[in-house]
């Protein structure tokens, strides 16, 4: 994995405020102490640079600024701002700061080679940079951001939409039929949120969420019977998340139950490095019974227990001390409450009332999701998830749908975890797992071999050796059968590039908008270092429009001539004598993918058995940002 790639592609983990529930963005007192935030990996900091000594000044009358020193004080403020950001795990704003760090040397009119202060400073920033990196890279896949969908919640609280009369009428009379555990109220509040959700903005939130629910809605049901709750308190988490396990509010509550961190610790909700339990569905649903259960003790109200999930218990508390009051739409009368708190349970008894009564508001029309259907092996292992698929036959993307609340691309190092596969497939999992050895579980793959495909061509892909991959799976000589599956043995942390050959002829690349060194690196599958040695580049930045010289990698099954740096030097034909080049296979096979929500390239180019680089190629149309309903032609 390259690593900037990593730190652009995932955020560690969500900002820690203690509160309880879906907090609001305003400052609240805390009930208990805080707990520790899961940081990333810690790292000494870099050792200082002594000071140039400075020279005996003579008496002047003014002096011009240094514009050297200047640069350097501007460069060190953007890495400062990069390490606050790196240490409190806002990985995406780091990774823009030490860019800019790193831009504001490269792009001055100083020279940094003829100034000792500057190239100083310059390789300091490098070096640091590299060690945060490395320590990322050494806890698992490095800078991932943790995946995260916008909370519906927080677009319901911006909007403000009149009573519309007719709807209100309607709802008054259907209110009185309408059975729920919850007491239901219908007022203007109440009616303005119904209309909200009835106009074309709302009512795609509202099926969006109603569809979802059929994922959930029989686990809610038989945990919320387990813990006493209502039943209806299920549309706390439409109304809150729309039923995404990985919905993020703007306050950093996380989770379909749109917990904080420190509350989620107070109900078991573990949250670390490898995983974070507020984006596990049947985990966070408990917790979230328990929370309501206990917030309803403490009130006697579901009303103001909602409020309290909301804004926190201290917050209702001192409402209700000042008041007088302990009932919630007095406390709404009086403004004491924050206004997200005042907007947030009429929503949920909104949204209850059209659930309840879904041929009215046309939901019966609606197709719930089903629930997953999955199977569970406890391992106490890491394990990459690329691995896990290609043991399963199934894609990465499904079984992080199955595993939301794991943060990495790997199974936790130091801890047991429930690993959620494809219903029937365990048994499959197990069989292939006893073939890797446990401390390769996140290194090695497994290969379906596919028209084409030779040991060679393989083992170069996967930069590992020919002889390697034949001992690993007991292959006598260079053939491998179509549909078969193989085990690629990967070398931890390395790979074949250190002693690789690389073409006599240069490939140009022009620099797009969003490249990094890292990503262009990694879509022509060369080493970070070698593209900055061919095109005399140092840190991580890369011009926008600029042309890159590019030697590409030459796979062990070619004749052609390659040197390590451009020059040449014969390259050995694979066993069997057997060519990869162009001129002996046979034509690639062509299809068309649609593009869908959520896809990347990598993505794509994962599940396509391709590179990013081969999609950019064939399709050089391409915009730099992806959009759902693009059609992608792919060669294989």
């Amino acid at each position: 994995m390259k690593i900037f790639r990593g730190m652009v592609s995932v955020a560690l983990l969500a900002g820690l405020v203690f509160s309880t529930g879906c907090e609001t963005s305003q400052p609240k007192p805390a009930a208990a102490s805080l707990p520790s935030q899961a940081k990333a990996p810690e790292i000494a900091p870099p050792a200082a640079q002594p000071a140039d000594p400075k020279p005996k000044t003579q008496p002047v009358v003014a002096t011009k600024p240094d514009p050297a020193e200047a640069l350097i004080a501007q460069a060190e403020k953007q890495y400062a701002a990069g390490q606050a950001n790196y240490q409190a795990d806002h990985l995406e704003a780091a990774k823009q700061n030490f860019d800019q760090a790193f831009n504001t040397l490269l792009s001055s009119n100083l020279d940094i080679r003829n100034d000792e202060r500057l190239e100083r400073e310059f390789d300091k920033i490098v070096e640091a940079v590299h060690e945060l990196e490395m320590a990322a890279l050494k806890q698992g896949d490095g800078f991932t951001e943790p995946r995260s969908e916008p909370a519906p919640i927080d677009e319901a609280n911006d909007v403000t939409f009149p009573v519309d009369p007719n709807i209100k009428a309607k709802a008054e009379a259907e209110i009185k039929t309408t059975k729920s555990d919850l007491p239901l109220v219908l007022n203007d509040q109440v009616a303005m949120f119904i209309n909200y959700y009835s106009s074309p903005r709302g009512r795609a939130t509202l099926e969006r969420a109603w569809a979802r629910s059929g994922r959930y809605r029989d686990m809610v049901s038989r945990i919320f019977k387990e813990e006493g709750v209502p039943q209806d308190l299920i549309y706390l988490a439409q109304a809150e998340s729309g039923f995404q396990p990985l919905a993020l509010s703007r306050a950093g509550a996380r989770g379909m139950w749109q917990f904080m961190a420190a509350s989620g610790e107070l109900y078991g909700l573990q949250r670390n490095w490898w995983v974070d339990d507020r984006q596990d569905p049947e985990k966070a649903t408990r917790a979230a019974a328990r929370h309501l259960r206990d917030l309803y003790k403490q009130f006697g109200d579901w009303y103001l227990a909602m409020a309290a999930y909301n804004s926190g218990a201290s917050t209702v508390q001192h409402a209700v001390e000042r008041t007088g009051y302990a009932d919630f739409w007095e406390l709404y009368r009086r403004g004491v409450l924050p206004q997200e708190t005042r907007n947030y349970v009429p929503i949920i008894l909104a949204e209850t009332i059209m659930a309840k009564n879904p041929e009215q508001y046309g939901l019966q029309r609606v197709a719930p999701d089903p629930a997953p259907q999955m199977d569970q092996v406890t391992i106490n292992y890491p394990v990459d998830l690329r691995l896990v698929a290609e043991c399963v036959d199934t894609s990465v993307n499904y079984l992080q749908e199955l595993n939301p609340s794991l943060l990495r691309m790997t199974t936790p190092k130091d801890q047991s975890f429930a690993l959620n596969l494809p219903a029937g497939s365990r048994e499959k999992y197990e069989n292939a797992m006893t073939a890797i050895p446990p401390d390769m579980r996140t290194w090695w793959r497994y290969h379906h071999v596919e028209y084409g495909d030779t040991l060679a061509s393989i083992a170069h892909k996967y930069h590992t050796s020919s002889a390697s991959i034949a001992d690993a799976n007991g292959l006598t000589g260079a053939e491998v059968k179509v549909g078969s599956k193989l085990i690629i043995p990967v070398a931890p942390g390395r790979s074949n590039t250190e002693t690789a050959s690389y073409s006599h002829h240069a490939t140009h690349y022009k620099v797009r908008k969003g490249d990094t060194l890292y990503s262009i690196a990694d879509d022509f599958e060369v080493p970070v270092d070698k593209l900055r040695k061919w095109n005399h580049l140092r840190g991580t930045a890369v011009a926008l429009g600029r042309t890159l010289v590019i030697y590409k990698l030459v796979a062990a099954t070619g004749s052609e001539e390659a040197s390590s740096d451009g020059g040449s030097a014969p390259v050995k034909t694979a066993k069997g004598g057997k060519s990869a080049s162009k001129s002996s296979r046979s034509p690639a096979a062509a299809k068309y993918h649609k593009v869908k929500k959520g896809e990347t390239l990598s993505s794509i180019a994962e599940s396509n058995h391709t590179s990013v680089a081969a999609l950019k190629r064939d399709n050089p149309k391409l915009a730099a940002d992806l959009r759902a309903g693009e059609v992608l032609l792919i060669r294989k």
